[in-house]
This record gives C-alpha cells, structure tokens and sequence, in this order.
C-alpha cells in the first residue's frame, strides 16, 4: 500500500515541526507520493509567500516535486470522490473540496493517506489514515 502526503505534513516538515525523513525512514520501501492536489496547495502557498522566504521554500517545494511521484486527480478519483460527496451530503457532513479530492485520489489507488488533521480525513469511510 502506498501513502500520499497530505500538504499538513509537508507544511510542519517545511517549519521544522516535524521530522519527515526520520518518518519516512520508519516505513522503508513503502511507496510516498503526492496528490496533484496537494501539489496545487504547496505550489500556491510558495507562490503566495514573501520575497524573503521565497527562495527556501521554492527549493523545498521543488525538492518534493522531483522526490516523490504526483498522483493525477483522474476519473477513477472522481467517480470516488462523487460517490463520497454524495455519501456526505446526504448525512449533512461538510468537507473541504480539497481535502476530499486527496482522499477520493487515495481511495482510488488504494493509497492511504499521511496527516496531521484529525478532524477533516477520520470522516471519510474505508479511508486508511496515518495521523503524524
């Protein structure tokens, strides 16, 4: 089973809040990946930062890009996000379009997902997390 990354790991990595190689290192041969969607989020975030801290975080996020494989948001994705946005709405559970687009992506190739929001992800059934 792979696992995609969500952008919550990827941010305390980035603030040295976390340690991600020393995680990664504990799963060994374990695929890691990256949503496209979740490359949307980091990309945004080092364009939208200062001049200043530009420069660290362009390498950083380039680093991940060129490191880890980016897993497309396809129609296999979307047929599971569907079914889950339906699934939600029905039961009046709100979600963040992103964070859902991540987990149906996960779903769909029989990813887990690796994060540190316990509120949002925990609410999508049959979705493997690993809370970091």
């Amino acid at each position: 089973m792979g696992t995609l990354m969500d952008a919550s790991v990827l941010i305390a990595a980035e603030r040295r809040e976390f340690d991600l190689k020393g995680r990664l290192a504990e799963h060994g041969g374990e695929q890691f990946a990256l949503s496209a969607v979740t490359a949307s989020e980091i990309l945004h975030g080092l364009l939208r930062s200062s001049f200043a801290h530009r420069r660290h975080r362009q390498a950083y996020v380039e680093g991940l890009l060129s490191d880890y494989p980016v897993i497309p948001f396809d129609l296999a994705a979307a047929r599971v996000h569907a079914r889950i946005w339906s699934e939600l709405a029905v039961r009046g559970i709100t979600f963040g379009s992103h964070d859902l687009m991540i987990a149906a992506t996960a779903l769909a190739k029989g990813y887990r997902v690796a994060t540190r929001d316990r509120r949002s992800f925990p609410k999508i059934p049959g979705l493997s997390l690993m809370v970091w």
